[in-house]
């Protein structure tokens, strides 16, 4: 154990310059090398398999339920409002196989753009009425979209361009920040649980690695299944289906922070920021999303 706490904390060392005025590619650089050191086996791409890349029990589960998996009635329901809401009309490639490429810094409206901010806001083009219908950031059908959209690109290398005008680089400064910040009662950071103790136990679960965390969200959680089931009384095909921002909230939930929810219709700027320094250290692992968690 004591050699454990040695090594980590000499890739502490080695991480902290990150909070510098580092540039994005010295970020990339050094954010892979703590994970490649700290787990010499793994290789880059397995990473995208999160906490089933450090334990095999756990891996030999998650690959039984993935034989039969339960978001494939959501894949489905999420095409048809894909199709429904006319989604197509609005991306690239018909919204075919564009994953890989959120977010991303558009120079014309100077925002960074995440693939549920601009469906989002393609959706209330083509006709949503929210007085007659439920669809929110997060969750549920909106969700069920996202990760439809995702599914299209898997095996598809996450390529995430920091884009490097001075306001791109706020927001990804903003966004680096939010990640190695302090917050909540229990004054924890993203990277206390997912860097630095990734592959500990916390209350019964194993920290994930934050390397290749956005490649496989939207996500489809057992947690997140039962509790709307139970709210419910009853299940359905979007149960359980979660963007990374929701989880993102969650995460401040559970260290005791505030989460930060969408403003009048649109994603919260924090996290948007936090979406786009946190994609980024995952390019060049492969979009497997959506995928079961725990």
């Amino acid at each position: 154990m004591k050699k454990i706490i040695l090594a980590a904390t000499a890739m502490l060392i080695g991480l902290a310059p990150m909070m510098a005025d580092a540039s994005p590619r010295d970020d990339l650089k050094k954010f892979r090398n703590y994970f490649f050191k700290m787990n010499p086996g793994l290789k880059l791409q397995d990473y995208a398999n999160g906490i089933y890349a450090l334990d095999a029990n756990r891996r030999a589960e998650w690959e039984n339920i993935e034989e039969f998996p339960p978001y494939e009635e959501g894949i489905d329901a999420g095409k048809a409002l894909f199709k429904k809401y006319k989604v197509g009309k609005c991306f690239k490639n018909g919204g075919i196989g564009i994953r890989q490429l959120y977010p991303y810094y558009d120079r014309k409206t100077r925002k960074v753009h995440t693939l549920e901010g601009d469906l989002m806001a393609c959706i209330k083009k083509n006709g949503f009425n929210p007085k007659k219908e439920k669809l929110k950031f997060g969750k549920g059908k909106f969700a069920g979209i996202a990760a439809y959209m995702t599914y299209t690109s898997r095996g598809k290398a996450t390529n995430v361009k920091i884009d490097p005008s001075k306001k791109s680089m706020a927001i990804y400064n903003r966004g680096k920040h939010h990640f190695y910040a302090k917050r909540g009662q229990l004054n924890f950071a993203c990277a206390d649980c997912h860097v630095y103790n990734h592959g500990m136990m916390a209350r019964g679960n194993l920290l994930s690695p934050a390397l290749g965390h956005t490649s496989h969200f939207p996500v489809w959680r057992r947690k997140w299944a039962k509790k709307t089931a139970k709210k419910k009384g009853k299940s359905g095909p979007f149960d359980g289906f979660g963007t990374i921002q929701r989880r993102y909230g969650g995460c401040n939930k559970q260290v005791r922070a505030k989460p930060l929810k969408p403003k009048k219709g649109h994603q919260n700027p924090e996290y948007v920021a936090l979406e786009y320094f946190h994609t980024y250290m995952s390019n060049g692992i492969k979009i497997n999303g959506p995928a079961v968690r725990q």
